[in-house]
């Protein structure tokens, strides 16, 4: 037997279970051992469907949910291969959710917000001034009505807000401003991906602490302050991946902890689900004023492209940053801020979010009862995204990805290993979520009687 014969007949031995989801999984599992590199070259369709007994429409199934799910590609007359496709200009985190936009029957991976409920543009474009007008470089770097309209709605009083090209370019310039090359920072586990890469980027130690239903769990947070970190990373609301939401109560307990804490750590919280949640607004700034960054960001409430978050806080904190900024952009578009206004105070627009606030949780619901029927235990998830436990995540990828539905990996969002999840954009579910509730809890318990005994706990 010659050495291809004898890697044909080793990759046909991993595949016990000879349909496209079957033969999809175990081409994924090589993958995800390594035994299968980036760049490899599969067997042709018609060779792998030959030696396995099964018509090539079967194979042909099966290589399209891997590259589905971002794992090969095919290249024509050349053949199919092992996909490293992640853009080399995303951060590292970043590339590995960066799936393909490809011909997923529905995409869960995304995390953004259904377009369908957003609220319409034209009418606030129609009323913003024809020419784009700054009577100086050194104006106001937000402009007074919308100023107004955030400080009013702030989730406790604070003395400055000002207004950046996102929540990340938020949390990102309060980073650069509070810490210093080495510095520890705590973060949630699991937590949004990017975070991570920010933290390595600006050569931070990234702190991990657990999380439940309530938010940041006590006893974890205490052990972390032991380090002696600078800065505390923390979502409030409707929390990426898991959909949880930080309980007043536990706000405080928090609160108490930090403002024990003998290296004073600033907080810099990403309200990034805003008027879509359907949790109340809760700060720690209402029990630390002086040492909390409150971001609040209008992408997934408003569209992604404005490109517009409010970051608030103390002045001493907050001057700076916008300083800094003065030294670069200067400020964030006041047309761009404009529209954001007329959004915020329109009436329409008003009532299309909130429309929109119902249906993503109703979405909610409707997911975790129709999975409660399915054997999949889940506590009511706020905004768009659910966190998923599974038996093994790549191979839960690929078998959805088989079923035309396509979700994010778990493994980005977490600080630790522990635990295998999912996360699914449940914000961009159909009217009818039975069958997708099928598709995820088949998927999910695909390890066998062992998968069944999973719980929605993630800390």
């Amino acid at each position: 037997m010659n050495t291809e014969a004898r890697a044909m007949h080793n990759f046909v031995e991993e595949i016990e279970h000879r349909t496209p989801a079957g033969i999809a999984a175990a081409v994924g599992r090589l993958i995800a051992a390594e035994r299968l590199a980036p760049g490899d070259r599969l067997p042709t369709v018609r060779d792998l469907a030959g030696d396995l007994g099964v018509s090539p429409a079967t194979i042909s199934h099966a290589w399209k949910a891997l590259s589905s799910a971002g794992l090969i590609v095919s290249r024509g007359r050349s053949g199919t291969f092992v996909l490293d496709a992640a853009p080399k200009w995303l951060p590292a985190r970043s590339q590995t959710l960066a799936g393909p936009l490809g011909s997923a029957r529905l995409d869960l991976s995304r995390g953004t917000p259904d377009p369908q409920l957003l609220p319409a543009l034209g009418p606030a474009l129609s009323r913003v001034s024809q020419r784009a007008v700054t009577p100086s470089y050194q104006d106001l770097p937000v402009i007074p009505e919308l100023l107004d309209v955030l400080q009013a709605s702030w989730p406790y009083p604070v003395q400055a807000i000002t207004v950046v090209d996102g929540a990340l370019d938020a949390i990102s310039r309060s980073l650069d401003q509070i810490t210093r090359f080495g510095d520890r920072v705590i973060v949630e586990n699991p937590t949004f991906p990017p975070f991570f890469d920010l933290l390595d980027q600006l050569g931070l130690e990234r702190v991990p602490v657990d999380i439940d239903a309530e938010g940041i769990v006590p006893a974890s947070l205490a052990a972390a302050l032991r380090l002696a970190p600078t800065a505390v990373i923390l979502q409030p609301r409707a929390h990426n991946p898991t959909g949880a939401s930080m309980t007043t109560t536990r706000a405080r307990d928090l609160a108490d902890l930090l403002a024990a804490s003998p290296s004073q750590p600033v907080v810099i919280e990403d309200d990034h689900s805003g008027d879509i949640s359907i949790s109340p607004d809760v700060s720690l700034g209402q029990w630390l004023p002086d040492r909390v960054l409150h971001v609040r960001s209008f992408s997934k409430s408003h569209g992604p492209d404005l490109r517009i978050a409010a970051l608030g806080g103390p002045a001493a904190l907050v001057d700076p940053i916008v300083s800094r900024r003065m030294l670069g952009p200067g400020w964030t578009s006041r047309m761009l801020q404009t529209i954001l206004h007329d959004l915020l105070t329109n009436g329409d627009s008003m009532a299309q979010v909130s429309e929109a606030r119902r249906i993503y949780f109703a979405r909610q619901r409707a997911l975790r009862e129709a999975l409660a029927l399915r054997g999949l235990t889940l506590d009511q998830a706020d905004g768009i995204n659910a966190w998923l436990p599974v038996h093994d995540e790549r191979d839960t990828i690929v078998r959805l990805a088989a079923s035309g539905i396509r979700v994010a990996g778990g493994s980005p969002f977490l600080a630790a290993e522990g635990g295998s999840f999912i996360r699914v954009t449940a914000g961009a579910l159909p009217d009818d979520v039975a069958p997708v509730a099928e598709a995820l809890a088949a998927a999910a318990n695909s390890g066998g009687a062992e998968a069944h005994s999973l719980k929605s706990r993630w800390a």
